[in-house]
């Protein structure tokens, strides 16, 4: 059921204290934005390792949960997921080779693969393009920082992995708080189209100008260079998206901050990103088994661990959780 707002509140604010500080963003040019090497520093001071020899957890297969897997895949023998681009540090993105893909998404992937005994093929397409291979049946499991939303789950089903939650970056030092909508009226705020996050600001922004406040001049951008460009110029006050990205981002470069947080469910849900299927497939039931395998062993700690996102952590995957609302409060 929805928890209260002040249970909600504790969340977000635990979080972001966690992380010095999510649900979908891209970058188009991550290795340029990060500065390549052998390593660097996640938000909360963990060393990074941004090569392609990534050493990754490991867990293995469990013939019961793997018995739940559709026969189709099975015979098949791999995992097709799909990704956003690998664009989006620290969720999915490009090692200092510019060609494999890195991060805690792809860790979490291939630990569901261990248990399920599937080699895992991992799929970058632009964001809209999830949806369509999930749709048509091109890709079996969308693991990119998808949120659960309750219009979602009428097309696919959720496995949860992560909290969600959004962050607003903007010039270190500017001075300026984000803690609910009347702090973004009158600004000019960037927002990746087509996202929780593009959502919930538009909701914010009705909401503002039902009270008389001044309307969010609104501005979208196709990659990370172009709106921290807007940012640095003052074209921009704040960039708005998943909260991870952006506290790493702030982290590599002492120019920006997080300068608030906000649970990706909106204000009466506490937001959850979700492995996502195709509705009713026979896929769902399989990869949340597997998620719950890695949450009890202890290897999704792990992997949160070394991304530096130990505090998105949740206790227990769910199936199909209460998402966020049709119309965001």
């Amino acid at each position: 059921m929805p928890l209260p707002r002040r249970a909600l509140a504790t969340a977000a604010l635990g979080l972001a204290a966690a992380l010095t500080l999510t649900a979908c963003g891209a970058s188009a040019n991550a290795s340029a934005d990060l500065g390549a090497g052998k390593g660097t520093a996640a938000p909360d001071g963990t060393t990074v390792n941004l090569t392609a020899d990534q050493h990754r957890i490991t867990t293995p297969k469990v013939d019961a949960i793997a018995a739940l897997v559709p026969e189709a895949i099975r015979r098949r023998g791999t995992l097709e997921v799909v990704d956003n681009l690998g664009t989006t540090p620290p969720l999915d993105f490009y090692a200092d080779d510019n060609k494999t893909i890195i991060g805690v998404e792809p860790d979490i992937a291939h630990l569901i693969g261990n248990v399920l005994g599937l080699k895992v093929e991992l799929n970058p397409v632009s964001w809209e393009n999830v949806f369509v291979g999930l749709d048509s049946g091109k890709y079996d499991l969308g693991l990119t920082n998808i949120t659960v939303t309750e219009a979602r789950k009428e097309k696919y089903d959720f496995a949860t992995y992560r909290l969600d939650i959004l962050g607003f970056e903007a010039k270190k030092g500017s001075g300026w708080k984000v803690t609910g909508p009347a702090d973004v009226a009158g600004r000019t705020i960037a927002v990746s189209s087509g996202t929780n996050q593009e959502k919930l600001l538009l909701a914010w922004n009705d909401q503002n100008v039902k009270a008389g406040l001044k309307p969010v001049d609104v501005k979208y951008f196709q990659n990370s260079s172009d709106y921290y460009l807007a940012l640095s110029s003052g074209r921009i006050d704040a960039y708005l998206g998943p909260n991870p990205t952006l506290a790493f981002h702030s982290a590599q470069t002492g120019e920006t901050e997080v300068i608030g947080t906000y649970s990706g469910g909106g204000a009466d849900v506490l937001g959850k990103i979700g492995a996502t299927t195709r509705k009713d497939n026979g896929l769902v039931k399989a990869v949340n088994a597997a998620l719950n395998e890695i949450i009890t062993n202890g290897t999704y700690a792990q992997a949160l661990k070394r991304w530096g996102l130990a505090a998105e952590a949740v206790p227990v995957s769910e199936i199909n959780p209460p998402g966020l609302p049709r119309t965001n409060p």
